[in-house]
């Protein structure tokens, strides 16, 4: 199929064998869960079902910097949800997460206790459950890092579904639709470079939330490891987000976060599952 012959119909109508790609299996135009699964349910307060995407790799680095600042009360349980199975769509998983979407999380400290869903919320509930972490007090500066976070959930859509989706996943390459979002992304990473080029984290002198929420995404996208697409999108082009993704990616807590729930690449930077901070050393990096 090319650019140029398709004509909607007048009623769209699910096709599930049209158009297939690695993820048409889990794809559909309906919510609610597939089948009956309740989700297991770890020692600690917090219960988190996810994986290592960008999503996913927001909120363990966010726990991990509340555990290496001293929040003892952050110890968490991380589970593995393999999308590509459909676990989403247990009973369990879409009680917690309606949206079917990873990660979803349970603060088990409360009676009852609390579902967060959206990786954005967690993090923003996160800060607030542990007396504003790695947020500002000033209501402005607060304000700054809101701004951030909500640009992150607002863009990275179209770094993930649109350009993600077409340059890798796609049955067939759609000149027009990858020029589209290349050309979106590539403004995205420019305002991104120019903020950087004014204050050494996202939001200002400080590291926050944001630069959490927005590092998994570009930062992985600077280094060329989402999509295989840096050298496509020229992202060396950009030096000031090259230099906050370096400095991000030494952090400690950082390190350790974006092992939890990874399941592929090298074994040393994988934890499939997390129920203590010892299972570092038992994948053989402690990240320190």
């Amino acid at each position: 199929m090319s650019d140029t012959d398709y004509t909607p119909p007048k009623v769209w109508v699910w096709e599930t064998d049209k158009n297939a790609n690695r993820f048409s299996n889990i794809n559909r135009p309906i919510a609610g869960p597939t089948h009956d699964k309740e989700l297991p349910v770890g020692k600690h307060p917090f219960q988190l079902y996810s994986l290592a995407t960008p999503n996913g790799v927001k909120v363990t680095v966010m726990l991990e910097e509340l555990l290496e600042a001293g929040h003892k009360g952050a110890e968490y349980d991380a589970w593995l949800i393999n999308i590509s199975e459909g676990h989403q769509f247990g009973s369990g998983f879409v009680a917690v997460n309606p949206n079917s979407k990873i990660p979803a999380l349970m603060d088990r400290s409360t009676n009852p206790p609390t579902r967060i869903f959206e990786s954005g919320a967690m993090l923003l509930y996160l800060s607030e459950k542990f007396g504003g972490a790695f947020m500002p007090k000033d209501l402005v500066k607060r304000a700054e890092v809101w701004s951030w976070l909500m640009w992150q959930m607002g863009s990275a859509p179209y770094l993930g579904g649109g350009f993600g989706h077409f340059y890798a996943y796609a049955p067939f390459k759609s000149e027009y639709a990858i020029n589209r979002f290349a050309m979106e992304v590539k403004r995205q990473l420019d305002v991104l470079d120019r903020q950087l080029a004014q204050s050494e984290y996202i939001a200002g002198p400080d590291y926050t939330v944001a630069d959490m929420a927005i590092w998994p995404w570009y930062g992985a996208l600077a280094k060329g490891l989402l999509y295989e697409a840096g050298e496509f999108l020229s992202v060396h082009e950009y030096k000031h987000v090259n230099r906050w993704t370096d400095q991000i990616a030494e952090r400690p807590a950082v390190k350790r976060g974006r092992m939890v729930n990874r399941a592929w690449g090298d074994p040393a930077s994988q934890l499939p599952e997390r129920h203590d901070a010892s299972d570092f050393d038992k994948a053989g990096k402690t990240g320190t």
